[in-house]
């Protein structure tokens, strides 16, 4: 069973786990990106009131000209988040030179709170793809405590990894990824891995 949407209540009914790491693995998010893990922590993504971001959904670049809000469950405000913004498509589907390009970077996310209550120390580029579908994908991971994921201030957006990114600031396997598609305005055709189906 994939994600519900009740048309008349626009009320969502999140998938079983198992569809959600079905997805990803189909969308090759989970090889590219991330080996794999399990979610332990929600994660809800909504660019304005236009966008709430379901596994492999699919959004125009006009309506991510502005930075989501990342919510991130839980009860603990003890505990901190790092989110981080990919794009490994760039700059081309067929030949991702710059994969992963970063896109958005974000720390100290209190648990139970959302990223507006973070540490931001890459500003959000909005996604612009040219050619192709590209995935941007959204990874969380939880930090040994406050103030303990410091990135340099020259970072690379091109190139970025965030296997090594997560290593390199002992954070782990990820607690939550979500990602969707997106491609030029105008664009049609191309990748399609939705789990999403009307009732």
């Amino acid at each position: 069973m994939g994600l519900m949407i009740d048309s008349a209540a626009s009320t969502y009914t999140a998938m079983p786990p198992r569809d959600k790491a079905h997805s990803l693995m189909m969308g090759r998010v989970i090889g590219d990106v991330v080996d794999p893990f399990t979610t332990s922590v929600s994660m809800k993504i909504k660019y304005g009131d236009r966008g709430i971001v379901i596994t492999g959904c699919e959004f125009k670049p006009s309506v991510l000209s502005t930075h989501p809000i990342v919510r991130v469950g839980g009860e603990d405000l003890r505990n901190f988040f790092t989110l981080v913004m990919v794009d490994p498509d760039a700059p081309n589907p067929s030949n991702p030179t710059l994969r992963e390009y970063l896109h958005w970077l974000v720390t100290d996310i209190p648990e139970t709170l959302d990223s507006s209550y973070g540490r931001v120390e890459t500003i959000y580029e909005s996604p612009l793809p040219e050619v192709g579908v590209h995935r941007f994908v959204f990874v969380l991971y939880k930090q040994l405590g406050r103030q303990t994921v410091a990135p340099a201030d020259n970072m690379f957006r091109q190139n970025f990894s965030t296997r090594e990114f997560a290593i390199n600031y002992n954070l782990g396997s990820p607690v939550a990824v979500e990602y969707y598609n997106s491609r030029r305005e105008s664009g049609t055709g191309g990748r399609r891995f939705q789990t999403l189906y009307m009732p």
